[in-house]
């Protein structure tokens, strides 16, 4: 355990900022899994709608620093190619 003040304070700021990437990046997976799970049913629209939820997701991840903009862009880009690729 630190002994210096500041020191303390950024293990207290770093677990802060870990448990809220942690949630953002769970959101981020379950939205991808809704997707998939939407896909593999066969269910256009349900994977549509679902498909919608998971960039919205992904792009609030990217903009708050969660994921890089191209592992964001990666991750969208393979979703839709999913959903895209359903007849």
């Amino acid at each position: 355990m630190a002994n210096i003040k500041s020191a303390k304070k950024r293990i207290l700021v770093a677990e802060t900022k870990a448990a809220r990437n942690k949630a953002i990046r769970s959101r981020v997976k379950t939205a991808m899994k809704k997707v998939d799970a939407a896909v593999a049913a066969g269910d256009k629209a349900a994977a549509q709608t679902a498909l919608r939820n998971a960039v919205s997701e992904i792009e609030k991840a990217a903009s708050k620093g969660v994921y890089h903009k191209n592992n964001a862009s990666r991750k969208v880009s393979r979703v839709s190619k999913a959903v895209n690729a359903m007849e």
